[in-house]
C-alpha cells in the first residue's frame, strides 16, 4: 500500500485478519496499525518502508520475499501474529470506563474532604 497519505485505512486490518501481511507505507493509520518485521521482528505483524521512492518499496518488497522464501516457518509466526491482532471497541471502551470511574472516584474523595466539586 504505497500511500502517500492515509488518514486510517481499513485494508491493512482485512489484510492481518486473514494472514496477508500487508506492505505500507509509514503514514497515518497504516504505521499505527501494522508493526514492521524489522523494527520489531517479535511483534511484527507486516513489513513498513518510509520513503517515497519507489526503490524503498522494492527494497521492502523484496525483504519480505526473502523472508517468505528463506525462513517459511518465520513468515508463518509473522502471519499469526498479524492474524491474532484485533481493532475492535472492546478494550478501547474498558479503558474509558476505568478513566471515568476513577475520575468520579476522584471527585467524590474531593467531596468528601471538604474541597468541593470543580
Amino acid at each position: 500500500m504505497p500511500s502517500e497519505f492515509e488518514p486510517c485505512g481499513l485494508n491493512q486490518m482485512y489484510s492481518m485478519a486473514y494472514g496477508t501481511l500487508p506492505l505500507v507505507r509509514n503514514v497515518g493509520g497504516l504505521k499505527d496499525t501494522v508493526v514492521d518485521y524489522d523494527d520489531s521482528p517479535q511483534f511484527a505483524t507486516g513489513f513498513v518502508y518510509s520513503s517515497t521512492d519507489p526503490l524503498a518499496l522494492l527494497v521492502k518488497i523484496q525483504r519480505a520475499l526473502l523472508l517468505f522464501s528463506q525462513n517459511p516457518q518465520e513468515f508463518k509466526r509473522v502471519q499469526l501474529n498479524a492474524m491474532t491482532v484485533r481493532f475492535d471497541w472492546e478494550e478501547s471502551a474498558q479503558s474509558y470506563l476505568e478513566l471515568y470511574q476513577s475520575m468520579l472516584e476522584h471527585e467524590a474523595d474531593r467531596a468528601t474532604h471538604g474541597q468541593g466539586v470543580s
